[in-house]
């Protein structure tokens, strides 16, 4: 009758980790400076793509209030050298009348200069443009108004001027209230807006009421920008429309924009730089996972007693290379974890302190724990096959 060699016995998964975390409790500061390398990683991976979610989620949520159906046309190229392209006068009520569009708004440019007084250089405007604008302008570009009111009726006839932000702080206008030198006289200022990301050229402006440019400052009439919002599933009609409504004859002179296409490729590049910090991180990763392959290494050398009694008793060399493998992959979840922590929280610091929204995409965290497992497996597998193959006899010898 043949006889049957001896199994060795089979490992349990408690069995498994208790071997596997022998090693890092007796050198718990090898462990921690180990853990960092993989740590620093991880945690650049997180906090570069929480960073980059944060200001992406503050675009989207913009783009969601000022909304995607806002349309502006302007003069554009002349056919001919030498024309000058106009809006004609009545372009707001053509455009009113388009199917689909549900307000309507203009602003004129006005060849004069704005100025904090009189004794300040005519030349010295600092880039702000004066322009008429229309009663409805605010509500079609969805702006606000931070101090003051906005133009009405009445102080669209008078010498009432309102700021865009920009304007505004360069002419150290800080309130409602104060008067500027626009043109040949003093305006006072109604209001201050707040800032209008889809309409940087207002913020760059002193708007006044469409009557009073023409009564006090000789303005044609004739608009320099319409801008329209219509709805969401009409907008792309109503961008055909808008050329041939302003100028029949030559729509090609007609130029049509949509201004929350520059916050949408914004929002679509806002990780084109993160790429080089996301490498950075995954370098710093890699030269983590070398750091536990090196520390595993030496913790085979130092406890070659430890794995020939261990294979003296009847310990196989698969269980072995699981002791060591595991070994190394908590190692490596340790830093992970840490890792994963730092950059959620360097993400919530830089959030608060930039007004963003905190956002941290579970991929990120998944992704940066699937990365600690590849590490870890990899840093682990050589020194675990290099302990799996000493001999007992020669391991206890040596020691």
């Amino acid at each position: 009758m043949a006889r049957r060699g001896l199994a060795p016995a089979r490992l349990g998964f408690r069995d498994v980790l208790h071997v596997g975390s022998g090693g890092l409790r007796s050198r718990p500061l090898r462990v921690v400076l180990s853990a960092l390398g993989i740590a620093i990683g991880i945690a650049t991976m997180v906090s570069v793509v929480g960073v980059s979610a944060s200001s992406e989620e503050q675009l989207m949520r913009r783009l969601d209030r000022l909304g995607t159906n806002m349309l502006v046309a302007s003069p554009g190229e002349a056919m001919f050298e030498g024309e000058d392209v106009k809006l004609p006068r009545s372009s707001v009520g053509k455009v009113g009348r388009i199917d689909g569009v549900e307000r309507a708004a203009a602003t004129g440019e006005v060849e004069v200069s704005v100025r904090r007084n009189e004794r300040i250089p005519e030349d010295d405007s600092g880039g702000i443009a004066v322009q008429a604008a229309s009663r409805d302008l605010l509500k079609v570009v969805r702006g606000e108004v931070g101090s003051g009111t906005w133009l009405n009726r009445a102080s669209g006839r008078y010498p009432a001027v309102v700021l865009g932000h920009v304007s505004a702080r360069r002419l150290g206008v800080g309130r409602a209230g104060q008067q500027v030198w626009l043109g040949d006289r003093y305006f006072t200022v109604v209001g201050v807006l707040d800032p209008l990301p889809l309409a940087p050229e207002i913020e760059r402006s002193a708007l006044v009421g469409w009557d009073a440019a023409e009564r006090l400052l000789g303005f044609d009439g004739h608009p320099t920008s319409v801008y329209e919002r219509s709805a969401d599933d009409a907008v792309s009609a109503v961008r055909d429309l808008l050329p041939a409504t302003l100028d029949p004859e030559r729509p090609q002179e007609v130029e049509v924009t949509d201004p929350s296409a520059k916050l949408q490729a914004k929002a679509a590049t806002e990780g084109a730089f993160n790429s080089l910090l996301l490498g950075l991180g995954g370098i710093a990763l890699l030269v983590g996972g070398v750091g536990v392959a090196n520390t595993m290494i030496i913790s085979v050398l130092e406890r070659r007693y430890e794995i020939g009694l261990r294979r003296s008793l009847g310990a196989a060399r698969g269980q072995i290379r699981i002791q060591f493998v595991t070994e190394s992959l908590l190692l490596s979840c340790l830093g992970g974890a840490v890792g994963v922590a730092l950059g959620a929280a360097a993400t919530a610091v830089f959030a608060r302190l930039d007004g963003l929204p905190w956002v941290v995409p579970l991929w990120s965290v998944a992704g940066g724990f699937g990365a600690t497992l590849v590490i870890g497996t990899l840093a682990g597998l050589y020194p675990a096959v290099r302990a799996a193959r000493l001999s007992p006899t020669l391991a206890l010898h040596a020691a």
